[in-house]
């Protein structure tokens, strides 16, 4: 009675060697998780190291555009007086 109520697949034991494939491929997956994660940290750090450099040249444009500003600010007037004074 009891062979007719437990299935056929219930009653044979686990084969191990498909739990060590499953655990091997785990394993693999967690190295290859690991190496991407490592790579794309490197691909971070190099990001930050250019940006790091650029800063001050991002500083001196800054620089650059407000007295680019201040210029034709000034020319401005001077247009404005030229044409007050040609009226």
């Amino acid at each position: 009675m009891s062979d007719l109520s437990v299935p056929a697949s219930f009653r044979q034991a686990p084969d191990f060697r498909v739990t060590l494939a499953i655990l091997i491929t785990l394993v693999l997956q967690a190295i290859a998780a690991l190496l991407w994660i490592g790579a794309a940290a490197q691909r971070l750090d190099n990001l930050e190291a250019e940006i790091k450099l650029q800063q001050p040249i991002l500083e001196r444009m800054a620089r650059i555009e407000a007295q680019v500003a201040a210029v034709h600010s000034s020319l401005d007037r001077i247009e404005n007086h030229i044409d007050a004074e040609v009226k």
